[in-house]
């Protein structure tokens, strides 16, 4: 299975009823024991709850079936424990992609033809694990009981998550279904194999994780140099085969030749792999590649905190484990992009809170745009102020001096020509979660320019004054999640009807808020929910009741409710939040506009655009009457009394 490119579209639309539940695609395709539901989740995806895992799996199976046809035009796929996330293209018009589902579910013949096609992966395990015992106890296997059973078992790709090339194995033996520690590691090695719930795993590269661990393998998970880098990828086949070396539990000396098998020479993909070094799994650039490397652009005299390289990420590869990443600020980055002239294409600079010191060393164009900071030149000619929303020029020798943020928080610094770094996956972008692309900007280190350029240096631009501030509250406006009827009607007032705090404790993975936790409604408090995937923009809850806002380097599954998503326009808002500001969420109810309106769901569109839908106004507070006082979408206003907080 290849992985998919981007296939965007543009549209909006709804599959809700009129009082806010998610209805049944009709008899749409029974999936197993329980029909498809179609669930909001923003305004480019949606949530097809597909009741169990092996619905789950067939979904998944038929609709990329569709895609790699052409049949299907989204962006990306996200299978889960028991939902797919449909994101980008068709997935903008609910409705109309609802009438096609029976048709892409009962019609895909190739999927069961492409099942049969899939090769297995062998993975030889050394049963050595830590917890083996453990497991064993639980179980109320002995420790070669165990072993038996996993090697015995064939399993499925059922999703991918948690980090790139970390896959979820179902169809595994029932008798080793055992809960997670309960205490997690904070470090895990590259090739662990684990056992969590009904799951199997590796863990790909170092990592924390509370998964009860069994034994290691020296397979090489995640390879930016193999292509596919991931070994494992949704729908594949897996099979783990035990070395003779050992099979023991924790603590007990290694057992020579313990093993009921020996791994097989032909073990499929995994048998190159072995030979690499685990180290490799951790990898997270790839060579540089044939093109010629730019000219010396500017050195870092004072970096910043988290100073790092971005553009517009990595769509189309959730079958990879890799979410999208890339600017924060999608807006402020094809900003400061069109001022020097460059590509869409082009790589810049995300600067985050405190000064930063940079050096030209040749005759440069750049541009500020976002979090507005002071910003001054310095050389042999005196100084001057570099402006924003314009293009300026900086002499070789100059230093360019730029202050802590006024408002907002990140500011993207572009260079006619864009930054040049290697790219990891198609892309420049320093994706934090899953350690993909460059390390933060160090002391010292040189930025190069490359190629990107399209076009003259733009017109300037004015920048937007309604960037968030500390103690200053901004409001978002929620469309509905795909699990808000997990809280009832008394916590979707307590979400909107406070304003919530952002901790210190935010980055680009999200925003987490404090305020007056929101509670699970009855009968879902001791519930848990398997995970599923998350769209950039998703509130979700955990259960301390304090959400947390998924922003660019959001993971690709989680295991806690989603109460809302953030709609796209405000999320260059929601980049920007400072700690200590404040934040009122708008509930509004998705547009019910037809599908038939507004453009085809596969006509072309920049698959990087950070500019609003046509469609986006459309109807937007269908089903809810608001108060003709609330403030203007993507405002904000000071507010001086303390909120309660309790």
């Amino acid at each position: 299975m290849s992985a998919a490119g981007a296939r965007p579209g543009a549209e909006d639309g709804s599959r809700r009823g009129a009082d806010g539940t998610t209805e049944p695609v009709g008899a749409a395709a029974p999936m197993g024991s329980a029909d498809v539901r179609l669930r909001p989740a923003g305004d480019d995806a949606v949530l097809l709850d597909c009741g169990d895992l092996e619905g789950a799996l067939r979904a998944f199976s038929r609709l990329d079936a569709a895609r790699e046809a052409g049949e299907l035009r989204i962006e990306d796929l996200v299978p889960a424990a028991e939902t797919v996330l449909v994101r980008g293209g068709e997935a903008r018009a609910p409705r109309r992609l609802a009438a096609r589902l029976e048709e892409l579910l009962r019609g895909a013949e190739t999927a069961a033809a492409r099942e049969e096609e899939v090769p297995e992966t062998v993975i030889p395990v050394s049963y050595d694990g830590e917890d083996l015992a453990e497991v064993a106890s639980l179980t109320g296997l002995s420790v070669e009981e165990v072993v038996e059973r996993h090697t015995a078992a064939r399993y499925t790709v059922a999703f991918t998550g948690f980090a790139p090339g970390f896959a979820y194995l179902s169809g595994g033996d029932p008798a080793l279904d055992v809960p997670r520690r309960s205490s997690p590691r904070p470090r895990i090695e590259a090739g662990s194999v684990g056992l969590a719930g009904p799951f199997s795993g590796v863990y790909p590269r170092q990592s924390p994780g509370g998964w009860q661990l069994i034994g290691h393998t020296e397979s090489v998970l995640w390879d930016l140099d193999r292509e596919p880098p991931a070994l494992l990828m949704p729908g594949g086949r897996v099979r783990f085969v035990a070395e003779r070396e050992q099979v023991r539990g924790a603590g007990a000396d290694r057992a020579e030749g313990a093993g009921p098998e020996e791994a097989p020479d032909d073990a499929g993909r995994t048998a190159s792999s072995a030979e690499a070094s685990t180290d490799d799994a951790d990898r997270t650039e790839t060579p540089e590649t044939s093109q010629r490397p730019g000219r010396l652009a500017l050195t870092a005299v004072t970096p910043g905190l988290g100073t790092l390289v971005q553009d517009r990420g990595r769509p189309g590869l959730a079958d990879l484990g890799v979410s999208p990443s890339g600017a924060a600020d999608r807006r402020a980055l094809d900003r400061a992009n069109r001022l020097v002239g460059n590509a869409g294409r082009a790589a810049a600079l995300e600067l985050g809170a405190g000064d930063v010191v940079l050096r030209a060393e040749d005759t440069l164009v750049l541009a500020l745009a976002g979090a507005p900071r002071p910003a001054r030149i310095s050389g042999p000619r005196g100084e001057r102020l570099a402006p924003a929303g314009r293009a300026f020029r900086m002499d070789e020798g100059e230093t360019l001096s730029l202050g802590a943020p006024e408002s907002g928080l990140r500011t993207v610094l572009a260079l006619r020509g864009g930054v040049e770094v290697p790219l990891v996956l198609g892309s420049a972008a320093a994706d934090t979660l899953a350690g993909l692309g460059p390390e933060p900007l160090a002391e010292g280190e040189e930025i190069r320019a490359g190629d990107a350029v399209q076009g003259p240096v733009g017109l300037p631009e004015p920048e937007r004054a309604d960037l968030p501030r500390p103690e200053e509250e901004t409001t978002l406006r929620l469309l509905p999640g795909p699990r808000d009827d997990w809280f009832g009607e008394a916590g979707l007032e307590r979400l909107r009807g406070q304003a919530w705090r952002v901790t210190p404790r935010s980055d680009r993975v999200g925003v987490r808020l404090e305020g007056e936790p929101l509670e699970r409604a009855e009968g879902r408090r001791d519930r848990e929910l398997p995970s599923e995937g998350l769209a950039t923009g998703a509130l979700q809850v955990p259960p301390d009741g304090q959400p947390v806002l998924f922003l660019a380097d959001r993971p690709l599954t989680g295991g806690y409710p989603v109460i809302g998503v953030v709609r796209e326009e405000d999320l260059r808002l929601a980049a920007q939040l400072p700690p200590g500001a404040l934040v009122r969420f708008l509930p509004e109810r998705p547009g019910l506009a037809a599908d038939a309106e507004g453009p085809a769901a596969d006509s072309p569109a920049d698959a990087g655009s950070s500019e609003p839908g046509p469609s986006a106004d459309v109807a937007r507070t269908t089903g809810d009457s608001l108060p003709a006082s609330r403030p203007a979408p993507g405002t904000h206003r000071p507010t001086h009394a303390k909120e309660d907080r309790r």
